[in-house]
């Protein structure tokens, strides 16, 4: 690389989505059994592919001032990784693994918690005596047949939970399915509102402030140029993060799919 390559040099981002491996508060959830052998062997193959990618950094679902027990538990596994730990889902299971096959010191976690309703558009719609004002044909397009012009990924989506895992994680890393993410978590809500109010907006904010703290915590990680970043998180947060990567003067984004 010439001194003048290395100055522009953007850090490398693998921006991976996941589904929540263990309980979860997202209004979707996958059935996945994290103790059977089977998945067990299936989630060391997702990680050596992840792998692949030969991460520096490790950035997860948790929020900063978890670091030291994240990071205890994570050198707590090194020491003894014959089984995959599954007590924090996808982030022992998954994220730690990855990280012993790349030899990844220690992990990071970025995420930001806000609590917001991203129910209140069904409720409006299920109440009899409430009447969405703003534009209801279209929050139930974006509920009901959110996939109405992608016939092949309305397929794929259709057999999700039949799907292997690696397929499940191809799925939710797909640019139309991120975006559709972004729409069912916040956007969608842009559509929903009490006569002049603007409930489903003010709860949609919410969510859009979320993922903007979650890349201000990645903001805090002290990174060099030739790091390499991973960042496994919930798909919503995902798609939200490839949005502000696209504009970045900081980041490039990989294309996950290559590794998938």
């Amino acid at each position: 690389m010439t001194p003048a390559e290395s100055a522009t040099a953007k850090i490398q981002v693998l921006n991976v989505g996941t589904f929540h491996f263990g309980k979860t508060s997202d209004a979707h959830a996958t059935e996945f059994d994290e103790n059977a052998a089977q998945n067990q062997q299936r989630v060391h193959e997702l990680a050596q592919k992840l792998a692949a990618f030969k991460p520096t950094v490790i950035c997860v679902e948790k929020i900063p001032s978890k670091n030291d027990t994240l990071n205890t538990a994570y050198q707590n596994f090194l020491k003894n990784s014959e089984y995959l730990p599954t007590y924090d889902g996808e982030i022992s299971m998954l994220a730690f693994e990855i990280g012993r096959l790349a030899q990844v010191d220690c992990l990071y976690g970025i995420d930001n918690h806000m609590g917001y309703n991203y129910s209140v558009g069904d409720f409006i719609e299920a109440s009899p005596e409430l009447e969405n004002s703003i534009d209801p044909e279209t929050y139930l397009q974006l509920t009901n047949a959110p996939f109405k012009d992608h016939p092949e990924l309305a397929a794929r989506v259709n057999r999700y939970e039949q799907s292997d895992l690696l397929e499940q994680f191809r799925l939710i890393n797909e640019p139309t399915y991120l975006d559709f993410l972004i729409n069912a978590n916040a956007d969608k809500l842009l559509y929903v509102g009490l006569e002049d109010g603007f409930e489903g907006a003010d709860n949609a904010a919410i969510f859009y402030q979320r993922n903007m703290r979650i890349f201000s915590n990645l903001n805090r990680v002290r990174l060099k140029k030739d790091d390499r970043v991973l960042i496994l998180m919930g798909g919503a947060h995902t798609a939200f993060l490839r949005e502000f990567f696209k504009r970045s003067p900081k980041f490039e984004m990989v294309n996950t799919l290559d590794y998938l």
